[in-house]
């Protein structure tokens, strides 16, 4: 099939075959996207197109299966990204409650190693820059920190033993 015969037979169809796409996916560009492709398509198999006897109505149905698989593939993408979400919103509450439980340990702690722990966890300080700023030796604040770390880490230890519990039944 030479070019101007593809031009003649099948890229004529190319109008009523947005047209039907246009149809089915709602959408101009892809539309668009869907004869682009089935042209090229055609193009690279044009000595099998010849052999059609009726190349409109099989150029239409190509115009159809080619929608339905994107949309499937659509449909497939939103109702993973919808899962997602779905997902996200499950354990989201969860780790912000974790977030918020840790702020309201550090915040229940005697106020040296409260200002210690934040000082060094939060805003990332040094050790000799928290002994300048709060004027007290290095070693009170290795000790503050550590002593504020452990009872942080136990009170949520404790939290996590709780939410894990087993209920028991009455016999």
């Amino acid at each position: 099939m030479t070019h101007e015969i593809f031009r003649d037979t099948v890229f004529c169809l190319k109008d009523e075959m947005y047209r039907f796409a246009k149809k089915f996916v709602m959408s101009a560009d892809e539309a668009e996207d869907v004869v682009q492709d089935l042209m090229m398509k055609f193009w690279q198999t044009k000595e099998k197109i010849a052999e059609y006897e009726n190349l409109k109505s099989f150029a239409m149905k190509c115009v159809k299966n080619e929608c339905l698989n994107r949309l499937k593939h659509h449909n497939v993408k939103s109702e993973f990204a919808e899962l997602q979400q779905h997902r996200s919103e499950i354990y989201k509450p969860e780790v912000n409650n974790m977030k918020e439980q840790i702020l309201i340990f550090i915040n229940r702690l005697p106020e040296k190693q409260k200002s210690v722990i934040h000082l060094k966890d939060v805003e990332e300080y040094e050790i000799s820059e928290i002994s300048e700023i709060l004027e007290m030796e290095e070693n009170a604040v290795r000790v503050n920190l550590m002593r504020a770390r452990q009872k942080v880490k136990e009170q949520i230890t404790n939290l996590m033993n709780y939410e894990h519990r087993q209920i028991s039944r009455p016999i």
